[in-house]
């Protein structure tokens, strides 16, 4: 099994999440009141310390005001051909 919790497409999901947060001027703490969660939640996810599934990441998306396949897409060329589950 390929580590997966540091790869590159990881690294650049949690990038490009942080990215889109920002660009819709919301803090950690702002996104965390919407969700209805901790912001620590959001600190784990941002950091890569805590993975997301796709349900997930379109709840995210639709919190922050962005679309999951621009997110997808922008992580898409981060990830190797070679990777595996």
């Amino acid at each position: 099994m390929s580590g997966t919790i540091r790869s590159s497409g990881q690294q650049a999901l949690c990038k490009k999440l942080i990215s889109e947060r920002q660009a819709a001027g919301l803090t950690q703490v702002d996104l965390a009141k919407k969700l209805r969660c901790h912001q620590s939640l959001i600190a784990r996810i941002e950091s890569g310390e805590r993975r997301i599934d796709v349900v997930e990441l379109i709840v995210l998306c639709r919190a922050i005001g962005c679309s999951a396949e621009g997110v997808l897409n922008a992580v898409d060329g981060f990830v190797s051909p070679e990777h595996r589950l």
